[in-house]
């Protein structure tokens, strides 16, 4: 395997990463995960994403229990989960600061860890300003709820409207 900077991040990622998004929650329990995720340390990977909307948060439960059952050293591997779509309440979705930080502490608990290496801003939310998401990242930053913060699946033109405007 090959493992390449995350951005201009001194963090070593693999090439290829394994996402819970379609499978862990609705379609494989912790045993299987545990056989998946165990095949792709066995082959180098080291990167594993999630996001707090995956199976309604059930797939950040099932990653964290096989995680915590192979007994993986936690440096070993970089975890990644998404903010954005965490509930049906009015404050429960989009990228306000309640939310960013409300929404990172349920996803720690559900993963059943201390601190995620990546957080991502999983869509642009047009009805916070810029400038709350970006001090919110920040503050989850400094709590040492995660190390890095990015964006997932925004395009360049959306990230250089929501910035310069």
């Amino acid at each position: 395997m090959q493992y390449k900077n995350l951005g201009r991040s001194g963090l070593k990622v693999s090439q290829l990463s394994y996402g819970a998004w379609v499978t862990f929650g609705n379609q494989i329990d912790v045993k299987e995960a545990k056989t998946l995720l165990q095949c792709c340390r066995d082959n180098g990977v080291n990167f594993f994403d999630n996001a707090e909307v995956y199976a309604n948060g059930r797939a950040e439960e099932i990653m964290g229990q096989a995680i915590r059952e192979l007994g993986w050293k936690r440096s070993d591997i970089v975890v990644s989960t998404k903010i954005f779509w965490g509930g049906h309440g009015p404050n429960e979705k989009g990228l306000s600061r309640k939310h960013i930080v409300e929404g990172t502490k349920a996803s720690l608990k559900r993963l059943d860890m201390e601190y995620v290496d990546l957080i991502y801003c999983h869509r642009p939310d047009l009805s916070t300003p810029i400038e709350e998401t970006v001090c919110a990242m920040n503050y989850v930053i400094d709590k040492g709820w995660a190390f890095y913060w990015g964006t997932s699946e925004w395009s360049a033109q959306q990230i250089v409207w929501r910035v310069f405007g």
